[in-house]
């Protein structure tokens, strides 16, 4: 059964630090490229970052320089390492394994989300 599994959420003040792990299953990293997304409260759910099979990232504009996405494909995880927070990024956090990111419909497999909340 595919699953992917998000953890690491929490509430923490701005400038700070979180990093959020997605579990996933050894197909899924075999075949997807992972990536995150997020959404806030009455927005549409945003791309973050993405990573391939082969360690190639992409970031939205606004994260660049302060989050960071890998993955370790010995423990089938991808992280999100957020760093400088800020109350703008408060919102649920997904998981997405994907072979394409071009499209918020594009098929694929998404985690059950872990929320962020950023105190300014």
């Amino acid at each position: 059964q595919v699953q992917l599994v998000e953890s690491g959420g929490g509430l923490v003040q701005a400038g700070g630090s979180l990093r959020l792990s997605c579990a996933a299953s050894s197909i899924i990293f075999r075949i997807y490229d992972m990536g995150w997304y997020r959404q806030a409260p009455g927005k549409q759910r945003e791309l973050v970052a993405t990573i391939t099979r082969v360690g190639s990232t992409n970031y939205a504009d606004s994260v660049k320089g302060r989050f960071t996405i890998s993955r370790d494909n010995a423990k089938n995880t991808v992280y999100l390492q957020m760093n400088s927070l800020k109350p703008e990024d408060t919102a649920v956090y997904y998981c997405k394994a994907a072979q394409e990111f071009r499209s918020l419909q594009a098929a694929g497999f998404w985690g059950q989300g872990t929320q962020v909340t950023v105190s300014s």
